[in-house]
């Protein structure tokens, strides 16, 4: 090939990558770098939307995203739906619709561990699907997947939690996944504000907690399509993961995230103790009282955010 027609060809070639770009930024909804705040459902979204500066709201398969300015930072609300599948939809449409620099997880979350107690906000230092699972066959009364399957994990009862597959830029295939990490700098932020916030301890005038909420930076937290309120199962999630918290979105959009190399960070205040509270769930009592703990934290580790 001559030095003319390697030049128009080396010429075409840049034109459609710009063109490719030029197309990718004419199809967002807003270029302003801006950090999303996520929340699963209305009470969670609320707390925050009411605090947004100079909100303007865009529509998707009519889902709102709202940007504005939050506690002096460029944001991006919405909601992500429950479940992992609407978690996962919603953070990659914020990926593709705006220009995300981070991810903020802000809701609430049952508790796995024993020494955390309602009102208690977790940030976990990593995430993980475990309900990614084997339903192994019985055979006289036990269990087992088939050979060609492996997990690295106990099981419980018929459920086997095992890895995903996941593939990045950078990675010559996919690789075997668990843990989700959440970024490291993120989660140095959320250690500098933890001691400055006081979280609430009532849900109203005749629902006060008997204890005071502390904040917990670190550890494990798990995420699955199931609402978990069973005893056994909440300790062998606390046994096997080391799991302070489980929710039903978060890891999914550290998955999201992990693909698209975006940081990311959730704050999951406990609204229940996933089946082992004394009573009935406690969730509907002390759901808006988390709900406000997790978006306390988030203010103020928002304002505190470079």
């Amino acid at each position: 090939m001559t030095f003319k027609k390697l030049m128009s060809a080396a010429i075409g070639t840049i034109a459609s990558i710009l063109l490719f770009s030029q197309a990718q930024a004419a199809d967002k909804f807003d270029t302003k770098p801006r950090i999303a705040v996520m929340s699963a459902f209305a009470p969670e979204w609320q707390v925050l939307l009411k605090d947004v500066e100079n909100p303007k709201e865009y529509k998707l398969h009519g889902r709102s995203f709202v940007t504005g300015t939050l506690q002096g930072k460029d944001v991006v609300l919405f909601l992500s739906g429950v479940s992992m599948v609407n978690a996962a939809m919603t953070t990659q449409q914020a990926i593709d619709y705006f220009n995300i620099r981070a991810i903020v997880f802000s809701g609430i979350a049952g508790g796995a561990d024993p020494s955390l107690s309602i009102g208690d906000v977790v940030v976990s230092q990593q995430w993980g699907e475990y309900l990614e699972s084997i339903f192994a066959r019985e055979t006289n009364g036990s269990f087992k997947i088939p050979p060609f399957l492996k997990t690295p994990f106990p099981n419980f009862g018929m459920i086997y939690p095992n890895t995903s597959q996941v593939l990045t830029d950078g990675m010559d295939k996919p690789e075997d996944r668990f843990w989700f990490p959440v970024d490291g700098k993120l989660l140095e932020t959320a250690k500098a504000v933890a001691g400055s916030v006081t979280l609430g301890k009532c849900a109203g005038d005749e629902k006060c907690l008997n204890h005071q909420p502390k904040i917990i930076v670190g550890g494990n937290g798990v995420s699955g399509p199931a609402f978990i309120d069973n005893a056994a199962f909440r300790k062998f999630a606390f046994k096997t993961f080391h799991a302070e918290v489980l929710d039903m979105e978060s890891a999914a959009t550290a998955h999201v995230a992990f693909v698209n190399q975006v940081p990311f960070i959730a704050f999951r205040s406990l609204s229940d103790l996933a089946g082992g509270g004394e009573g009935e769930n406690e969730m509907s009592v002390f759901m808006t009282l988390a709900s406000s703990n997790s978006a306390r934290v988030v203010k103020a580790f928002l304002a505190k955010m470079p």
